[in-house]
């Protein structure tokens, strides 16, 4: 494995430094979004979910609320598709630029994720993984990753989690400065952001 203890300390200073700086910049913005969501419609302002993080153990991610209040219990539950009628409209226009995930920025500083790596899977898919892509798991989830800026969601879960061993492979600090940089460009690439499935009942380990 490509990322070694020294790589690993590194890495975490990075994403303290990254994780502030950034909170302190966009703190004024996610106070407006925070008041958008809470105005336009009734629930909570972050919606918490529980996501597989490095070895295996649960937390709960933090994303700005961008659907309806109680989504996962209507239409396709977890599963997101096209114009989906429960996504708010602000919510839409977080999706689009992906400002729902900036609340993640404090999963960094507790030292949950990390500012890139391979995205925090759900919990229900770990008794589906094999031992190879159980690898996935030796690292922090991150904001963003190598997955995300050749992709995103239109992927299999299948193609993404062989482009998050790739990147476990080939680590460096370098690369997550490239992937940075691609995923400030992939934020606006509309064909990337919402998944397509063939069926609706599809299962999602096998198809997002």
């Amino acid at each position: 494995m490509a990322i070694t203890k020294t790589n690993q300390l590194l890495k975490r200073m990075f994403d303290l430094v990254t994780a502030i700086i950034l909170l302190i910049i966009f703190s004024p913005l996610m106070l407006l979004i925070a008041f958008a969501i809470k105005v336009t419609s009734p629930g909570e302002v972050i919606f918490k979910q529980e996501r597989l993080g490095r070895h295996g153990r649960v937390f709960y991610l933090l994303k700005f609320r961008s659907m309806v209040k109680n989504a996962v219990s209507m239409g396709s539950g977890m599963l997101l598709e096209e114009n989906d009628t429960r996504i708010t409209p602000v919510g839409k226009f977080l999706r689009k630029t992906s400002l729902d995930e900036l609340p993640q920025l404090i999963n960094v500083l507790k030292g949950e994720m990390s500012i890139v790596g391979p995205r925090p899977a759900p919990v229900f898919h770990l008794p589906k993984y094999d031992a190879e892509q159980r690898r996935r798991l030796l690292v922090k989830p991150g904001i963003t990753g190598w997955a995300q800026v050749n992709g995103r969601v239109a992927l299999y879960w299948p193609q993404r989690i062989e482009l998050d061993l790739w990147y476990l492979d080939h680590y460096s600090l370098w690369l997550d400065l490239l992937i940075l940089f691609k995923t400030v460009l992939t934020i606006f690439d509309k064909k990337s952001s919402t998944a397509r499935p063939d069926r609706k009942d599809v299962d999602p380990f096998m198809k997002y």
